[in-house]
């Protein structure tokens, strides 16, 4: 399944020149086009959908067809695809740095569409010279609301390599760590975009490697015996494992579960 993807972006520069020409009967028509399309093509292939783009950065639907248009591009999205999480997506959210979309105002944002189905939050994390604690700080607060949060675009634009996995670690490190964080995507790791982790030849780059180094760290790996109750217990990460018993009849017994969010012990019973 998919990540996430976009149906409208607010931003005036974004928007196709002859949508531009519309009146507000055949823009509301397109809006609809747009919607019945793109949802009934992908219908259930995507995990979570940011139907309007960057709303605190730009209003180019909303000028132009009022208040309730917003509202109802997440409705029609949720009739159209009921098993796709919605989301309100935008950037500058997590370091500060713009007032557009400064953290008050997102919080408020997702307040005023509260008779909107919209499941989830994103903030896209493109974000130069990260401090750690501003984006806990911002991760706090939006927490507080109840949404699964994701970082939708996170990139760290630096040309200098090595700053940049410096960079990329403290986003990483903070979103992993976050409880109320449930998933990272990255804008793009080839060379094209300025976030990459992978040169134009396919080497992996500095950025790449400590990519990769958390990545490692961040997975869960034991390797024990049953103790005389015939258990084995551990601490993990949540996530999907897989467990493989060796016998001392050399039989191999595996089994597959899930450590989901949670403070209660999970037990797995295998039977032998």
């Amino acid at each position: 399944m998919l990540g996430a993807t976009a149906s409208f972006l607010e931003e005036e520069y974004t928007i196709p020149p002859w949508v531009h020409l519309l009146n507000k009967s055949d823009l509301m028509t397109a809006i609809q086009n747009r919607l019945t399309g793109l949802l009934s093509w992908y219908k259930g292939k995507f995990k979570h959908y940011d139907v309007n783009n960057e709303m605190l950065h730009g209003s180019f639907y909303l000028d132009r067809l009022g208040k309730d248009i917003r509202s109802y591009m997440f409705k029609m999205a949720h009739q159209l695809d009921p098993s796709t999480s919605l989301f309100v997506n935008d950037y500058h959210v997590e370091d500060g740095r713009d007032t557009r979309s400064a953290l008050e105002k997102y919080i408020e944002q997702v307040g005023t569409y509260q008779d909107a189905p919209i499941e989830g939050i994103g903030i896209q994390g493109h974000v130069d010279s990260p401090v750690g604690s501003v984006v806990t700080s911002a991760l706090d607060k939006l927490g507080i609301l109840g949404f699964p949060i994701w970082f939708t675009e996170l990139n760290v634009p630096s040309i200098n390599e090595y700053v940049r996995a410096d960079d990329l670690e403290v986003m990483l490190r903070e979103a992993f760590a976050h409880p109320a964080v449930d998933g990272i995507m990255l804008w793009g790791f080839w060379e094209l975009y300025n976030a990459h982790l992978v040169n134009a030849e396919g080497d992996v780059n500095e950025a790449g490697k400590r990519f990769i180094q958390l990545k490692k760290e961040c997975l869960s790996h034991f390797h024990s015996q049953i103790d005389d109750h015939g258990e084995f217990r551990f601490r993990g990460f949540h996530g999907k494992y897989n467990v493989e018993i060796d016998t001392q009849y050399s039989k191999k017994i595996s089994k597959a579960f899930l450590v989901d969010k949670g403070s209660s012990p999970l037990v797995v019973n295998i039977d032998m």
